[in-house]
C-alpha cells in the first residue's frame, strides 16, 4: 500500500460506515448506538485510482486516562500518529458540536495532512452543518454520503491534494491484488491428489482467539506484538470487532483474529453484541487453528465446553490455553486436574494440545505457538490409500464389525478423501446399519495408530454400486 490514512471524529458521525465503503466490505460493525468501535482496525482501501490502508478508529470523547473512554482515545491518537493522512469525519446533520471544536484544534496543529469530511450531507437541512465546518480551520470539508456512496470522487482529489501527487501515485505501487485475505478451508483440499505436498513450515498461519468475556483474549494478543495494539481493561466485553494483526514468529507470518467474548446464547439479548459474536464466528471459520482461552481461576464453565465443541463441529483445529496461570497457587496439582478434566469433558478430539499461560507476564507463549503450530501440521496431515487400507484390514481382523439382523457388515476399502481436518471415505455394505459405538472404535483407532491427535476427524460410510439392484428375481 502506498500510504496509510486514519478515520478519526467524535462518535456516530458514521467512520465505520466510511471505513466499510472504502474497503468495500462490511467489516466493521456498524449501529446507531454510539460508540461502537473501540479498537483501531486496518483494512486494504480503494477510492477511484487510490490504493492505501485505511484505519477505523474508536470515537474521539473527553476523558481521564484511567478510563475506557480514555484508552480509547489513546488507541485513536495512536493509530493518528502512524498515519500520513487524517479524515477528520463531522456529521453535517447534527452540526458541529464542543467536540468537533476541540479535537479539530488538536488536529490542526499537529501538522499532519488532514481532510475535513462532512458525513450524512445528503440529509435534509444539513447544509448548516456544512458551512459551519469551515470555522474548524481545517480548509474546505468535503460533502459526502458514506452510506450511499455520494461524493467519493471529490473525497478521492481531496485526498491526492492534501497528500501531493507523487505521494499518492508511487511509481514503484505495485497493482497486486491484496484483498484476497479469506478463502474456505473445507474446500480447498476437494480432490486432492494422493501425492500432496509435505508441511509448508512458512506459510502464512491464521489463528483465533476465542473465549469467554475478560478471559484475558486481548492481553494475549498484546503480549504477543510486545505493543498496547489492542484496547484491554479490567471490564468485561471491551472487544466488540473481530481485530486482525499481523506479526512474525520463528520467520512466519501469524495473522492472529482478537475476537468478542462469547457468553451463553440465552444472555446475548442485545443487537450489538448479537453483531460482535456473529463477528466472532465468522473468524472461526475462516481461521485453521483457534485458539479457545480459559480462566484457568475458573476453567471448564459450561460455556467453555460449548465453545470448544464449536469448534470441532466447525472442522477447525483447536488449542486450549489456560490463561491467568500467574493467580494459580500450587500450580502443579491444579496442572493435573486439568490434564484429568480435559480428557474427561472433552472425549470428542482426544489429545487437545492444552498450555498453561499467562498473558500479563509472558509466561507459556512459546509454548502456546508451537502448540499451534504441531496442531495446524496434524489438521493438514494426509494417510496413503495404501497404508489406510492395510490398517483397516488389522483393525476388522482385531475386532471385526457387528452382525446386524444376522448378516454381517463388511468394510471393503478406505481412503483420504480431505484433509483439513482430515476426512475419510469408507466402503462397506448396509452403511446406515453400522453403529456409532464401532464408528467410534475406527475413530479413536485412527488417531492412535496415525498419531491424529486433538483435531476433529471426519469419517464417511458409502453403499458400494450392485449391479443386480433393483432387478427382478427369475423363478
Amino acid at each position: 500500500m502506498s500510504f496509510t490514512v486514519a478515520i478519526v471524529g467524535r462518535p456516530n458521525v458514521g467512520k465505520s460506515t466510511l471505513f466499510n465503503r472504502l474497503v468495500g466490505k462490511k467489516l466493521a460493525l456498524v449501529d446507531d448506538t454510539p460508540g461502537v468501535t473501540r479498537d483501531r482496525r486496518p483494512g486494504d482501501a480503494k477510492l477511484i485510482d487510490l490504493r492505501f490502508t485505511i484505519i477505523d478508529t474508536a470515537g474521539l470523547e473527553e476523558a481521564g486516562p484511567e478510563t475506557l473512554e480514555g484508552r480509547m482515545r489513546a488507541q485513536t491518537e495512536a493509530a493518528v500518529d502512524d498515519a500520513d493522512l487524517t479524515l477528520f469525519v463531522v456529521d453535517a446533520k447534527s452540526g458541529l458540536t464542543p467536540l468537533d471544536k476541540t479535537f479539530g484544534e488538536l488536529l490542526r496543529r499537529s501538522g499532519k495532512p488532514v481532510v475535513l469530511v462532512a458525513n450524512k450531507s445528503e440529509a435534509r437541512g444539513s447544509d448548516a452543518g456544512f458551512y459551519d465546518a469551515y470555522t474548524l480551520g481545517l480548509g474546505e470539508p468535503v460533502p459526502i454520503s458514506a452510506e450511499h456512496g455520494q461524493g467519493m470522487i471529490d473525497l478521492r482529489d481531496a485526498i491526492v491534494e492534501a497528500l501531493g501527487e507523487e505521494r499518492a501515485f508511487p511509481e514503484d505501487d505495485d497493482e497486486a491484488e491484496t484483498n484476497i485475505d479469506v478463502r474456505d478451508s473445507d474446500f480447498a483440499d476437494e480432490g486432492a491428489d494422493e501425492a500432496e505436498p509435505e508441511y509448508d513450515e512458512t506459510k502464512p498461519l491464521r489463528v483465533a482467539i476465542i473465549g469467554r468475556p475478560n478471559a484475558g483474549k486481548s492481553t494475549l494478543i498484546n503480549r504477543f506484538l510486545g505493543e498496547d495494539r489492542l484496547l484491554t481493561g479490567p471490564e468485561a466485553g471491551i472487544t466488540r470487532d473481530s481485530i486482525s494483526v499481523e506479526w512474525e514468529w520463528r520467520d512466519r507470518t501469524i495473522k492472529m483474529f482478537d475476537t468478542a467474548g462469547m457468553r451463553k446464547k440465552a444472555r446475548v439479548q442485545e443487537k450489538l453484541e448479537k453483531l460482535s459474536v456473529a463477528d466472532a464466528l465468522r473468524s472461526i471459520r475462516f481461521a485453521e487453528t483457534v485458539v479457545i482461552v480459559f480462566d484457568a481461576t475458573i476453567p471448564f464453565e459450561k460455556q467453555d465446553l460449548q465453545l470448544v465443541d464449536l469448534v470441532l463441529r466447525e472442522g477447525r483445529a483447536a488449542v486450549l490455553a489456560f490463561n491467568k496461570w500467574d493467580l494459580v497457587e500450587d500450580t502443579q496439582a491444579v496442572l493435573a486436574d486439568l490434564r484429568e478434566k480435559t480428557e474427561r469433558l472433552l472425549p470428542q478430539a482426544r489429545g487437545l494440545r492444552a498450555v498453561p499461560i499467562s498473558g500479563q507476564t509472558g509466561y507459556g507463549l512459546d509454548k502456546l505457538m508451537q502448540s499451534i503450530i504441531d496442531t495446524d501440521k496434524v489438521w493438514n496431515k494426509r494417510i496413503s490409500t495404501a497404508r489406510l487400507n492395510r490398517w483397516l484390514d488389522g483393525v476388522q481382523t482385531q475386532h471385526p464389525p457387528p452382525a446386524v439382523s444376522g448378516r454381517r457388515l463388511k468394510l471393503k476399502y478406505m481412503t483420504q478423501v480431505k484433509a483439513r481436518p482430515p476426512a475419510f471415505m469408507v466402503s462397506c455394505t448396509r452403511p446406515d446399519a453400522l453403529p456409532e459405538s464401532y464408528i467410534r472404535y475406527l475413530i479413536n483407532g485412527l488417531r492412535a495408530d496415525f498419531d491424529i491427535p486433538g483435531v476433529p476427524i471426519r469419517m464417511h460410510f458409502k453403499a458400494g454400486e450392485n449391479p443386480f439392484e433393483g432387478r427382478k428375481k427369475k423363478r
